[in-house]
């Protein structure tokens, strides 16, 4: 067995009246991250990391931003399938970091890691969710849009 480390980023302006689902959960809010699917950059970003971990390609390259059977998709879909792209390797755990002043997310980040560990089929104590304002540095931190890093650890034959 060896070790492959994967790491993943994705960012999304926020636009009024859409829905906000970040980590695979639904956050209420009068806005919510643009994009061709849901825009989950959470999950955008671990689904970019595990490509990583078996230099599968990236997020942009493997789902697009105009494939039509993408469009409106949960991103679960795409860890789903970018987890097939690995080889379905053992993950160890994850960790992702989320920056943004809006929406604040300390209250579901119990609810992210238990979506995000079922993703996986990990125990929800290895995955790690933690978050950011951005202090007003950058649009993130201005409540403009979301920005997602992800790490993933994984064992492969």
């Amino acid at each position: 067995m060896s070790l492959r480390i994967g790491q993943g980023l994705d960012a999304h302006p926020l636009v009024p009246g859409r829905r906000c689902v970040l980590g695979g959960v639904e956050i209420p809010s009068d806005c919510g991250p643009e994009g061709h699917s849901d825009g989950d950059a959470v999950l955008h970003a671990l689904a970019d990391a595990l490509l990583g971990t078996a230099a599968a390609g990236d997020l942009g390259s493997v789902f697009g931003t105009t494939a039509p059977e993408w469009k409106d998709a949960p991103s679960s879909r795409l860890v789903a399938e970018a987890l097939e792209r690995a080889g379905r390797p053992a993950v160890v755990n994850v960790d992702v970091t989320l920056v943004a002043e809006r929406p604040r997310v300390g209250p579901y980040r119990d609810a992210m890691r238990e979506k995000i560990a079922g993703l996986l089929g990990i125990p929800v104590d290895r995955v790690s969710v933690k978050a950011s304002s951005g202090n007003g540095m950058t649009g993130f931190g201005r409540g403009e849009g979301v920005f997602a890093s992800a790490v993933v650890l994984v064992e492969v034959p």
